[in-house]
Parts: C-alpha cells; sequence; structure tokens
C-alpha cells in the first residue's frame, strides 16, 4: 500500500507536469478531487471544533504547495522539483520539532539530515545547471510540506482523517480556484478537464488514502520510508516519460535522499 502510494503520488505529479498549463490543470486537479471525494467524506464525518484553527492553517500551506508547485513545474524539471521538495520537507519538520516544540535530536536523525543534504546537493548541482527559480520553488514547495505536515499531526487529533483532509481541500479550492479563474480565464480551467486530470485528481486523494490504510496495518516509520520510494519514482519516470534529462547524478541524488529520508522515519 505504502508503495502504491508512493506510485499515485508520482503519477499525478507527472501528469499534471504533462499538462499544457500546470497551474490551471492543477486547479482543476483540485476542484473534481473535491468534488467527487465529498460524499465519502460526509459518510465518514468526524470533525470537531477544536479541528477549525488546523484545518485553516493547513489549508494554507497546502495553498503554498499547490501554487508554487504550479508554478515550478511550468517551467522546471520533475526531477529537480520533486527531490528538492521533499527532500527538505522532513528536514524542516525536525529542524522546527526541535527549535520551537523543544524535541530532541538523536545521532541517526542529524546522521539522516546529513545525507539528505548530500543527497539535494547532488540533484541541484554545484555547477549552477538548475535555476535559482526553480531550486527557490522546490524549497517553497518543501517548506508548506513541513509546514502541513506538523499542522496536520496536530488536526488530526480532532477529527477523522478523509473528512479533515475534504475539508483542507476545499479551503483550498476556495482561494486558489477562483485565483486562477482571474488570472488565466475561466474557460481554460474548465478546458483543462479531461480525462487525464480526472486520473491525476484521484490519485491525489488515493496516494493519502493507501498511506492511511497502511499505517493502519504496520508501524509509521517504515511506511514513510517506503512512501518516500516515490522521490526515486519521479526522478526516473521524468526521464522516461517526459525526456528530462536526469543524468546520473541526479538519480544518484534521488537515490541518496530516499536513504536520508528512510533513516530519519527509522530513527
Amino acid at each position: 500500500m505504502a508503495l502504491g502510494a508512493a506510485v499515485m503520488h508520482t503519477a499525478w505529479t507527472l501528469l499534471l507536469a504533462r499538462a499544457p498549463d500546470s497551474e490551471t490543470a492543477t486547479a482543476a486537479a483540485l476542484a473534481i478531487a473535491v468534488v467527487v471525494f465529498a460524499p465519502f467524506a460526509a459518510l465518514g464525518w468526524d470533525v470537531e471544533a477544536e479541528a477549525v484553527p488546523y484545518l485553516a492553517l493547513s489549508a494554507v500551506f497546502e495553498l503554498g504547495f499547490f501554487a508554487a508547485l504550479g508554478l515550478a513545474l511550468r517551467s522546471g524539471h520533475v526531477s529537480l522539483v520533486y527531490p528538492l521538495s521533499r527532500g527538505v520537507a522532513p528536514v524542516l519538520v525536525l529542524a522546527v520539532s526541535v527549535a520551537v516544540l523543544g524535541a530532541d535530536v538523536s545521532p541517526l536523525q542529524a546522521a539522516g539530515v546529513g545525507v539528505i543534504v548530500i543527497g539535494v546537493l547532488l540533484v541541484r548541482g554545484l555547477d549552477g545547471a538548475a535555476s535559482r527559480r526553480d531550486t527557490g520553488l522546490a524549497l517553497a514547495c518543501g517548506a508548506c510540506i513541513a509546514g502541513y505536515t506538523l499542522t496536520d499531526s496536530y488536526g488530526l487529533r480532532h477529527a477523522a482523517p478523509v473528512p479533515y483532509l475534504e475539508c483542507v481541500l476545499v479551503l483550498t479550492v476556495l482561494v486558489y480556484l477562483p485565483v486562477m479563474a482571474k488570472l488565466k480565464g475561466g474557460g481554460k480551467i474548465v478546458a483543462a478537464i479531461q480525462p487525464r486530470i480526472a486520473v491525476a485528481a484521484l490519485c491525489i486523494f488515493g496516494a493519502y488514502a493507501l498511506v492511511l490504510a497502511a499505517l493502519q496495518l504496520a508501524p509509521a516509520a517504515p511506511v514513510a520510508a517506503l512512501r518516500e520510494t516515490s522521490v526515486v519514482f519521479a526522478t526516473v519516470y521524468a526521464a522516461l516519460v517526459l525526456g528530462e534529462p536526469a543524468g546520473r547524478r541526479r538519480l544518484a541524488g534521488a537515490a541518496v535522499v530516499v536513504a536520508g529520508i528512510t533513516v530519519l522515519a527509522l530513527a
């Protein structure tokens, strides 16, 4: 299930990256996901009033994530954006946990951070091949992932997972969709509603559902580690499907990022 979630997460990212306009495609996919999964959220509705602040804050981070991702996929390489964003996120989560929440850092966790940093440098490269814009957007995605990860870890104490995610995405869509409609035109968003974008919408929600199902059967650490193999999948698929010049260095960097995340997950 964790590997399936990794594949589905990679799939929706690649589907949006292949769209003529990744931003309108993202808006369309989010709108479809909200509509399709609303009945499932309603059937399992369990959201306490205490969850509202977390829902609002998580929606802010989700909005930032999808906005940055849409811009990044418009011109950046998936093989750069995906490993950087997924690699930076757990490092930031650990940093905030230590600096703000007073958590302790074990030697194994510190080692994991070091490995991730090496992997990120390999993916990014030191020769200036990757633009500062693409790198900045990827890091912004990672910061938003860290933000909603920490927020959701508290918010889910007051709500069931599926209705919680539905609420977060509804709040996100209520802002993102009108903004994109004004910038791009509503007609372009409607035109973006195609079968492949519908599949991307199903994968957005499906990947999360598979992770939840896996967590009911296995400890969180190995599930999280397997889930992050999506970094390698995305890099390989970007080279094979999108024709991106990933190169051995970037592929090796993606693998190193996964190794570092795995160390953090198992620490």
